[in-house]
C-alpha cells in the first residue's frame, strides 16, 4: 500500500487555525500534520478535522534508532492516533532521542536528550534501525515514513553516507521516507558536502512527502530553528528537488514552522513556498 499527499502544506499549530482554514477553504491546502505528543486521540480539536485534508500523524520521541526497542505503549498511541486522524501514514525521524530504555546506576532515570540526535551510520547501527522499523510497521495501522533530521556533527565511526544508509534502509524495510530538505542542507553544511549532490542520491522514489523549514546561519553553521525565514539556498534546494521529479508524481511539499508562529510569519512564508516550487517542470498545485 503506497497512499501518497499531494500539493503544497503547512503543519498544523493553534496559533494559525483561522489561516490553515482560509487555505483550505480555498483550496490552497493539500494536507496537513499533526505533532503526535501535543495531540490526544481523545481530543482532537474541532479545527484540525475542519480543515478536510488529510491529516499526517507525526512523532518526534519515538527514537526509532536507539538501541532500545520502541516503546510499545508510544506505538499504541501513534496508532490510535493514526486511526482517529484517517492518517495516510505516521511520520517519524531517523534518530535517537534517550539513552536507555531503564535506569542506570548513576543517573537513577531515563536519560532524554531532548533533541533529535542522528545514529552513528554503520551496519550495526542500520541492522537495529531495520528491526525497529519493522517491529513499529507491525504495530502500526498504516504505512511509516522516517525523516532525515539537521545533523550538525557526524560519529568517527561512520562508514555509510546518509544518502546510502536512507537507500539501504528502504530497501531492507519498505519504509516511506519524509524528504526534509532544509535538514538536508543543514547537514550538509555541517559535514562540508554538497546538499545538492547529496539530494541526487537519496531514494526519491520512497518519498512520501516533503518538509521545508526556516533556519539562521551561526558562526559559519546553518541551523535549522524551524523559527526563520527559509533561507535562498534552502528554497534553491527545494527547487532542485521539484525539478528531480520532471516527469513522475511531485510529492506533497509542506512548510514547518515551530516558533514565532502567527499569520504575520506563516502566511509571507507559505507564499514564497508556492513560487519557489511552481516551475514549468512539477507543478506542485496540479500534480
Amino acid at each position: 500500500m503506497n497512499p501518497s499527499v499531494s500539493g503544497v502544506a503547512v503543519a498544523w499549530r493553534p496559533a494559525i487555525a483561522e489561516l490553515l482554514q482560509t487555505y483550505a477553504t480555498s483550496g490552497r491546502l493539500g494536507f496537513t500534520e499533526v505533532i503526535a505528543e501535543n495531540t490526544a486521540p481523545a481530543r482532537i480539536p474541532q479545527a484540525v478535522r475542519d480543515l478536510g485534508v488529510p491529516i499526517i500523524t507525526h512523532g518526534v520521541t519515538l527514537g526509532l534508532a536507539g538501541a532500545d526497542r520502541p516503546a510499545a505503549d508510544h506505538l499504541a498511541r501513534l496508532a490510535e492516533l493514526a486511526e482517529v486522524l484517517d492518517s495516510p501514514f505516521v511520520s517519524e525521524h531517523v534518530a535517537f532521542v534517550r539513552a536507555s530504555d531503564s535506569p542506570d546506576p548513576l543517573h537513577g532515570d531515563v536519560l532524554e536528550a531532548g533533541h533529535l540526535l542522528p545514529p552513528p551510520r554503520t551496519n550495526d547501527s542500520l541492522d537495529v534501525l531495520v528491526d525497529n522499523i519493522r517491529l513499529a510497521q507491525d504495530q502500526l495501522p498504516v504505512p511509516l515514513a522516517v525523516e532525515n533530521i539537521a545533523a550538525t556533527f557526524t560519529w568517527p565511526e561512520d562508514t555509510i553516507s546518509e544518502p546510502d544508509f536512507l537507500t539501504e534502509l528502504v530497501e531492507r524495510t519498505g519504509v516511506r521516507l519524509v524528504l526534509d530538505v532544509a535538514n538536508l542542507y543543514a547537514s550538509a553544511v555541517a559535514r562540508r558536502s554538497d546538499p545538492v549532490a547529496d539530494l541526487a542520491r537519496f531514494p526519491l522514489d520512497a518519498v512520501a512527502y516533503i518538509h521545508v523549514a526556516g533556519g539562521t546561519e551561526r558562526e559559519g553553521l546553518y541551523i535549522d530553528t524551524h523559527a526563520h525565514p527559509m533561507p535562498a539556498p534552502v528554497l534553491s534546494l527545494l527547487a532542485t528537488a521539484v525539478e528531480a521529479y520532471a516527469g513522475r508524481r511531485l510529492p506533497g511539499i509542506m512548510l514547518e514552522r515551530d516558533a514565532d508562529v502567527s499569520p504575520q510569519t506563516v502566511d509571507p512564508e507559505f507564499t514564497k513556498l508556492v513560487e519557489a516550487i511552481s516551475t514549468p517542470s512539477a507543478d506542485p498545485l496540479h500534480p
